[in-house]
């Protein structure tokens, strides 16, 4: 996981304004995606996806996770293990339930994602990356 945190990077490849988003997002893609909100446990659309493919960010379409580093965590929101590429992701300490958490962010357009957990032992990487479907677009291998 790299060490650098949103709130230490300005400058990102995608920037619109909020009108902008708000044009190519639906509100509810919007809360998620700019305002830090999450999609209710277990109704997101890729949870149960198990077909080959690319995961990409609802908002900007950067790659961020492949279907290869997609598990099961039986947590409510599509998990995986690490991101296709290193850089594809950013961090910012999360303390808005009165615990700590780490927030992932795109490193794309700096839109939120979900969190990520090191509570996954059994995977490769330990981590367990909780996305929102919401957040995802989901592109099938072929396609």
């Amino acid at each position: 996981m790299s060490n650098e945190f949103a709130g230490e990077k300005t400058d990102f490849p995608v920037v619109k304004t909020e009108a902008q988003w708000r044009s190519i997002l639906t509100p509810f893609e919007y809360h998620v995606l700019r305002e830090a909100g999450t999609e209710p446990a277990g109704t997101g659309s890729l949870i149960g996806e198990k077909r080959s493919g690319v995961y990409h960010c609802r908002a900007c379409n950067a790659k961020l996770f492949t279907s290869e580093k997609k598990f099961e965590s039986f947590c409510g929101w599509p998990s995986f293990f690490d991101p296709d590429e290193a850089d594809a992701l950013l961090y910012v300490d999360d303390y808005s339930l009165d615990r700590y958490r780490i927030e992932v962010r795109c490193a794309g357009c700096n839109s939120h994602l979900g969190h990520v957990f090191d509570d996954a032992p059994h995977t490769p990487t330990g981590k367990r990356y909780c996305m929102n479907s919401v957040a995802l677009r989901f592109v099938p291998q072929g396609e």
